[in-house]
């Protein structure tokens, strides 16, 4: 490397360290910001400078912390300024930080804030949690904004999810007279190996078995029963997008229950998920034994039945109930799984002992992300092992 390529390289780690340090003109590295890198670094220090507005700066030896202003045209046009130097995934980044850190959550109450942002999941859980809050004004604009995640995330989910359980639904009806296209041939040679012809080197299966067609008839029935505690925001829209897929499917009877320490049945919204995710309301308590009673209610077929329980496991109610709830409808041939969260957060907090509780009754208790949920619906309507993801 040459002397100039030496200066370059040395220059751009400085550059890069002043960003990540904030400061004065050239704190902490003797590199001055000008152009992009400077109007950058007011962006970052609007968020996580000290000073009280944006473009306040860190005083030396100080680390960035919070500094944006309250004012909701000076926040669109951080809003703005962010998109403009950052990649989206930076910007969901920024802006949830924004959010949590300084408390901007009001100011998604005005449509000129809503126009400005990056949508995304995280986004339509606060917008959510501030639903009853919402001035008429706001609603149409959060709508939209809804809709627009909603719209991403079904054409990212669907096909799959419908190609996947389409599969399983099929493997999971057998008939007596299959068509050639759906023979299971290798049941079928098991079933007619004492027809084995050894002079012909061949069998000639006197009964076929096969796969039946899942779009003629209703084959299972599924109930999503959500925990809408304020921690399951995410899980909540990935849960309410994927109800909308399955009751797309003629051969799944889908019902949607949300909870807190009531319980409300949206199954009836279910054509449109947003409507379902603005029937929620997030936040508050959690009864886990009032919901699994009354989806027991729900339950007219308990060998073609599917319940999946998605909560964080933190039990309001009765918890000798609600794990005897699940012992009996196990008991009853229900398919039951527990999802601790349905989302792409990571490893999600939750209360252990309700978590062992089921897994002692056969009901293990794991994070799913949403790419993996087609293949846990699968595995639950065919009735085999759950593809539980190693910890």
């Amino acid at each position: 490397m040459t002397g100039t390529q030496d200066t370059a390289a040395a220059d751009e780690r400085l550059r890069r360290w002043r960003l990540v340090l904030g400061g004065g003109p050239a704190d902490g590295t003797g590199h001055t910001l000008d152009g992009a890198d400077e109007a950058m670094d007011r962006t970052l220090a609007a968020l996580y400078g000290s000073g009280s507005g944006a473009g306040g700066a860190s005083g030396r030896g100080q680390e960035r912390a919070a500094g944006l202003g309250g004012s909701a045209p000076q926040v669109a046009r951080w809003l703005g300024d962010i998109r403009t130097y950052f990649p989206s995934s930076v910007v969901q980044v920024m802006q949830r930080d924004a959010i949590d850190r300084l408390g901007l959550s009001t100011l998604l109450l005005e449509p000129e804030m809503l126009e400005a942002v990056e949508a995304d999941v995280h986004l339509v859980g606060t917008l959510l949690s501030l639903n009853k809050a919402m001035p008429e004004t706001t609603k149409e604009t959060a709508r939209a904004v809804v809709r627009k995640v909603v719209e991403d995330l079904e054409k990212r989910l669907a096909s799959r999810t419908r190609a996947t359980l389409g599969g399983a639904l099929d493997r999971s009806a057998k008939v007596r007279r299959p068509r050639h296209a759906d023979i299971d041939w290798d049941r079928t040679i098991r079933a007619n190996l004492r027809h084995y012809l050894p002079e012909h080197g061949t069998i000639v299966p006197e009964r076929l078995v096969g796969h039946g067609r899942a779009d003629r008839a209703v084959k299972k029935d599924v109930v999503l029963c959500i925990d809408q505690s304020g921690s399951m925001a995410a899980s909540v829209v990935y849960a309410s997008v994927f109800g909308a897929v399955l009751a797309s499917m003629r051969s799944i009877d889908t019902r949607l229950v949300v909870f807190d320490t009531a319980v409300v049945d949206l199954t009836e919204q279910l054509d449109d998920p947003v409507d379902v995710l603005f029937g929620t309301q997030l936040g508050g308590g959690t009864d886990i034994n009032r919901a699994l009673a009354y989806c027991q209610g729900l339950i007219t077929r308990p060998a073609d039945t599917v319940v999946v329980l998605i909560s964080d496991l933190y039990e309001g109610g009765i918890r000798d109930e609600m794990l005897k709830r699940v012992a009996a409808m196990k008991a009853a041939g229900v398919q039951f799984v527990a999802l601790l969260a349905l989302s792409d957060e990571g490893a999600p907090a939750y209360d252990r002992s309700h978590a062992a509780a089921l897994a002692a009754l056969g009901a293990p208790a794991f994070a799913c992300t949403p790419d993996l949920f087609p293949e846990v619906m699968a595995a639950a309507i065919e009735k085999r092992p759950l593809p539980i993801p190693e910890a």
